[in-house]
Protein backbone atom coordinates (compact mmCIF):
# COMPACT_ATOMS: atom_id res chain seq x y z
CA UNK A 1 0.00 0.00 0.00
CA UNK A 2 2.71 2.83 -1.32
CA UNK A 3 1.66 6.30 -2.81
CA UNK A 4 4.21 8.76 -4.14
CA UNK A 5 3.24 12.54 -3.45
CA UNK A 6 4.59 13.32 -6.69
CA UNK A 7 2.29 10.85 -8.97
CA UNK A 8 -0.70 12.07 -6.91
CA UNK A 9 -0.51 15.40 -7.67
CA UNK A 10 0.64 15.27 -11.14
CA UNK A 11 -2.25 13.15 -12.57
CA UNK A 12 -5.07 14.45 -9.82
CA UNK A 13 -6.39 11.25 -9.60
CA UNK A 14 -8.01 9.35 -6.83
CA UNK A 15 -5.92 6.22 -5.93
CA UNK A 16 -7.45 3.49 -4.31
CA UNK A 17 -6.25 0.42 -2.40
CA UNK A 18 -8.21 -2.95 -1.62
CA UNK A 19 -6.33 -5.20 0.35
CA UNK A 20 -6.29 -7.70 2.74
CA UNK A 21 -3.42 -7.88 5.60
CA UNK A 22 -2.28 -10.45 7.35
CA UNK A 23 -1.93 -9.19 10.94
CA UNK A 24 -1.14 -12.55 13.40
CA UNK A 25 1.91 -11.50 13.81
CA UNK A 26 0.64 -8.10 15.19
CA UNK A 27 -1.81 -9.45 17.62
CA UNK A 28 0.74 -12.32 18.85
CA UNK A 29 1.59 -10.30 21.66
CA UNK A 30 -2.04 -10.01 22.95
CA UNK A 31 -3.29 -12.53 24.93
CA UNK A 32 -7.08 -11.67 24.73
CA UNK A 33 -6.97 -12.05 21.06
CA UNK A 34 -7.55 -15.47 20.16
CA UNK A 35 -7.97 -15.54 16.40
CA UNK A 36 -8.36 -12.64 13.54
CA UNK A 37 -8.98 -12.59 10.21
CA UNK A 38 -7.09 -10.87 7.66
CA UNK A 39 -7.20 -7.18 8.19
CA UNK A 40 -9.83 -5.77 4.88
CA UNK A 41 -8.57 -2.16 3.97
CA UNK A 42 -10.63 -0.22 1.57
CA UNK A 43 -8.90 3.12 1.55
CA UNK A 44 -8.46 5.83 -1.10
CA UNK A 45 -5.76 8.58 -1.37
CA UNK A 46 -6.58 11.89 -2.84
CA UNK A 47 -4.06 14.95 -3.65
CA UNK A 48 -5.24 18.44 -2.26
CA UNK A 49 -3.35 21.94 -1.52
CA UNK A 50 0.16 20.00 -0.79
CA UNK A 51 -1.59 16.88 1.68
CA UNK A 52 -2.18 13.95 0.64
CA UNK A 53 -5.52 12.79 2.03
CA UNK A 54 -6.40 8.97 2.88
CA UNK A 55 -9.79 7.82 3.86
CA UNK A 56 -11.68 4.86 4.39
CA UNK A 57 -12.51 2.03 6.33
CA UNK A 58 -10.42 -0.98 7.81
CA UNK A 59 -12.28 -4.03 9.45
CA UNK A 60 -11.70 -7.83 10.73
CA UNK A 61 -13.30 -10.53 12.42
CA UNK A 62 -11.75 -11.07 15.46
CA UNK A 63 -12.62 -14.17 18.37
CA UNK A 64 -11.39 -12.54 21.93
CA UNK A 65 -11.82 -14.10 25.65
CA UNK A 66 -14.05 -11.96 27.18
CA UNK A 67 -12.55 -10.24 30.21
CA UNK A 68 -15.30 -11.32 33.01
CA UNK A 69 -15.33 -15.25 32.05
CA UNK A 70 -12.73 -15.98 29.72
CA UNK A 71 -15.80 -17.61 27.11
CA UNK A 72 -14.63 -16.83 22.94
CA UNK A 73 -16.65 -13.25 22.09
CA UNK A 74 -16.94 -13.32 18.23
CA UNK A 75 -16.74 -9.52 17.13
CA UNK A 76 -16.40 -7.67 13.40
CA UNK A 77 -14.35 -4.47 13.79
CA UNK A 78 -14.73 -1.47 11.82
CA UNK A 79 -12.27 1.26 11.99
CA UNK A 80 -13.00 4.61 10.32
CA UNK A 81 -9.47 5.56 8.64
CA UNK A 82 -8.48 9.32 7.84
CA UNK A 83 -4.92 10.41 7.32
CA UNK A 84 -3.22 13.45 6.28
CA UNK A 85 0.16 13.55 5.07
CA UNK A 86 2.45 15.97 3.87
CA UNK A 87 5.89 15.84 2.43
CA UNK A 88 8.49 17.30 5.63
CA UNK A 89 10.42 20.89 4.54
CA UNK A 90 11.06 23.90 6.71
CA UNK A 91 7.87 25.34 6.18
CA UNK A 92 5.65 21.94 7.39
CA UNK A 93 7.87 22.14 10.22
CA UNK A 94 7.10 25.43 11.74
CA UNK A 95 3.00 24.74 10.71
CA UNK A 96 3.35 21.00 12.44
CA UNK A 97 0.27 19.91 13.78
CA UNK A 98 -1.35 17.36 15.56
CA UNK A 99 -3.84 16.29 12.32
CA UNK A 100 -1.08 16.18 9.37
CA UNK A 101 1.82 13.38 9.74
CA UNK A 102 4.72 14.53 8.01
CA UNK A 103 7.11 12.38 5.91
CA UNK A 104 10.14 12.85 4.71
CA UNK A 105 10.43 10.36 1.95
CA UNK A 106 8.40 11.30 -1.33
CA UNK A 107 7.16 7.52 -1.34
CA UNK A 108 4.71 6.11 1.73
CA UNK A 109 4.00 3.02 2.78
CA UNK A 110 0.51 2.96 4.32
CA UNK A 111 0.78 -0.31 6.35
CA UNK A 112 2.65 0.92 9.75
CA UNK A 113 -0.49 3.40 9.87
CA UNK A 114 -2.76 0.71 9.15
CA UNK A 115 -1.50 -1.85 11.33
CA UNK A 116 -1.29 1.25 14.32
CA UNK A 117 -5.21 2.07 14.18
CA UNK A 118 -6.28 -1.46 14.29
CA UNK A 119 -3.96 -1.45 17.29
CA UNK A 120 -5.37 1.40 19.10
CA UNK A 121 -9.27 0.15 17.50
CA UNK A 122 -8.94 -3.15 19.46
CA UNK A 123 -11.46 -3.34 22.60
CA UNK A 124 -9.27 -3.09 26.02
CA UNK A 125 -11.60 -5.17 28.29
CA UNK A 126 -14.40 -7.26 25.51
CA UNK A 127 -17.14 -8.76 27.16
CA UNK A 128 -19.51 -11.08 26.10
CA UNK A 129 -22.51 -9.33 27.30
CA UNK A 130 -23.17 -6.57 29.15
CA UNK A 131 -24.64 -7.90 32.77
CA UNK A 132 -21.88 -10.66 32.48
CA UNK A 133 -21.17 -11.98 36.32
CA UNK A 134 -17.75 -13.83 35.65
CA UNK A 135 -15.65 -15.87 37.29
CA UNK A 136 -15.70 -16.56 41.19
CA UNK A 137 -12.71 -15.00 42.64
CA UNK A 138 -12.47 -18.43 45.10
CA UNK A 139 -13.44 -21.27 43.25
CA UNK A 140 -13.53 -20.45 39.84
CA UNK A 141 -16.77 -21.23 39.14
CA UNK A 142 -18.66 -19.36 35.58
CA UNK A 143 -21.30 -17.01 37.81
CA UNK A 144 -23.50 -16.60 34.71
CA UNK A 145 -23.92 -20.79 34.75
CA UNK A 146 -24.19 -21.30 38.35
CA UNK A 147 -24.08 -19.80 42.17
CA UNK A 148 -21.23 -21.34 43.57
CA UNK A 149 -22.31 -20.09 47.16
CA UNK A 150 -18.56 -19.00 48.30
CA UNK A 151 -17.68 -16.01 50.62
CA UNK A 152 -16.30 -13.31 48.33
CA UNK A 153 -17.08 -10.47 50.62
CA UNK A 154 -14.29 -8.25 51.38
CA UNK A 155 -12.59 -7.08 54.29
CA UNK A 156 -9.68 -4.46 54.68
CA UNK A 157 -7.33 -5.91 56.71
CA UNK A 158 -7.05 -2.78 58.69
CA UNK A 159 -10.88 -3.09 60.24
CA UNK A 160 -10.35 -6.58 60.65
CA UNK A 161 -10.96 -6.26 64.17
CA UNK A 162 -13.85 -4.70 64.28
CA UNK A 163 -15.82 -7.31 61.71
CA UNK A 164 -17.54 -9.50 64.80
CA UNK A 165 -17.68 -5.60 66.98
CA UNK A 166 -21.88 -5.37 66.19
CA UNK A 167 -22.58 -8.94 66.23
CA UNK A 168 -22.85 -9.17 69.86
Amino acid sequence: MLFQFKELASKDVTQEFHERLDVDALVKSRRDVMDISPLQADLAAKYQGGIVRVEGELSADLTMACSRCLKPVKETVRIPFDEQFALKTEATEEDETDDIIAVKEERVDLKPYVEEALMLYLPFAPLCEEACKGLCPVCGADRNETECGCNTEKVDPRLAGLKDFFKQ
